[in-house]
């Protein structure tokens, strides 16, 4: 016997978030679960609650947890795009769980639709990342998803779509690459950009430029939802101990922000690991913007290098240019540049419930 139900308080909260432990338990490698940021989201708390409202469902069967899901109104998000699009964050389902599965999804999405959705979407947004669908035993870059291959049959036959492929860029160090790095910053300096590191820049300042020149950037990135500077704030706190303020940067030309670039270093030294960790499992995480009057100048190319050098200082062996759509050939070239491969491929879902 399945019955669906909607944890509430703090206690329930947490044996939800935590049910993450148990599907990968099994796992040597794996990323561990952020109660203490996921709790108070969930609660409506903090700043990433802002806007937005949650709604937790756990399925349980046979007296037992089996599968959850939390479904999500993002005002920023249909704000933003003018869609009334909801989504289904931290979704994890048991193996062999498969009614359990569908159960909880159709809750998500019959709650969603009584909000006024009219359809909902699976692993982006809201700190969600794209569901893996080939490399399921390396340990992704910067807390990337993680999950089990039989999640894409689960969601194909709870009536979701592959909506949008996405791919996964490393790159392995070689001289060659050294030097063109070297090379990408000095043509930056050449051309009037400043690239500095986050660390050298007061706290208040980089917090309101770096979120105004993100948003700009991505606004018209597919799936965007503006972020705050208080999640801003939040997040350079919380990766301030990985080395994110020393290897992330804003770029000025004239005195103006006209490029971000988000790099943690190296979050798997946060992963549990139950077997050593191979160089390329140990990269860093990296996110790009630039500002619409400075792009087609090489400046993502000198910012991502101005990062890559000072990991290579620190003796990575490997870098990441991570997640990209399949589709944005700008930031493909971009990776490709840089030197990086393809290593994994993965989808996000979407189910559009006027065909249901």
């Amino acid at each position: 016997m399945i019955t669906i139900e909607v944890p509430e308080g703090e206690d329930a909260l947490n044996r939800f978030v935590e049910f993450r432990d148990r599907v990968y338990a099994s796992r040597p490698v794996r990323w561990p679960t952020f109660t203490g940021l996921l709790v108070p989201m969930l609660a409506g708390e903090g700043p990433f609650a802002v806007r937005r409202r949650f709604r937790p469902f756990l399925a349980v069967e046979d007296g037992e947890p089996a599968a959850r899901a939390v479904a999500v109104v993002d005002d920023r998000y249909i704000e933003h795009w003018g869609e009334q699009l909801g989504h289904i964050i931290l979704y994890e389902s048991l193996p062999h769980a498969r009614d359990a599965s569908t159960a909880v999804l159709d809750a998500t999405c019959g709650w969603l639709r009584e909000q006024g959705m009219k359809a909902a979407r699976a692993g982006f947004g809201i700190q969600e990342f794209p569901f893996v669908v080939d490399d399921y035993e390396s340990l992704p870059a910067g807390f990337l998803r993680h999950n089990p291959p039989e999640y894409h049959t689960l969601f194909k036959d709870a009536g979701f779509e592959a909506e949008r492929g996405w791919v996964d860029y490393k790159i392995r160090v070689t001289p060659e690459l050294i030097d063109r790095y070297e090379r990408a910053l000095a043509g930056a300096k050449a051309a009037n950009f400043e690239i500095v590191p986050l660390r050298d820049i007061d706290p208040d300042r980089r917090v309101k430029e770096f979120s105004a020149l993100w948003n700009h950037a991505f606004a018209e990135h597919w799936g965007h939802s503006p972020f705050t500077e208080d999640e801003w704030a939040m997040l350079f706190m919380l990766l301030e101990g990985f080395g994110m303020l020393d290897t992330s940067v804003l770029a000025y030309r004239d005195g103006s922000p006209v490029g971000c670039l988000w790099v943690t270093p190296d979050p798997s030294i946060g992963a549990i690991t139950e077997r050593p960790l191979r160089d390329d499992e140990k990269v860093n995480f990296l996110g790009i913007g630039v500002h619409r009057s400075a792009r087609g100048q090489g400046l993502n190319i000198a910012m991502a290098s101005y990062a890559f050098l000072e990991l290579i200082r620190r003796g990575f062996t490997w870098l990441s240019y991570t997640l990209v759509r399949d589709d944005n050939w700008p930031s493909r070239r971009t990776g490709e540049k840089l030197g990086g491969r393809v290593t994994s491929s993965f989808l996000v879902y979407r189910r559009n419930f006027v065909h249901r």
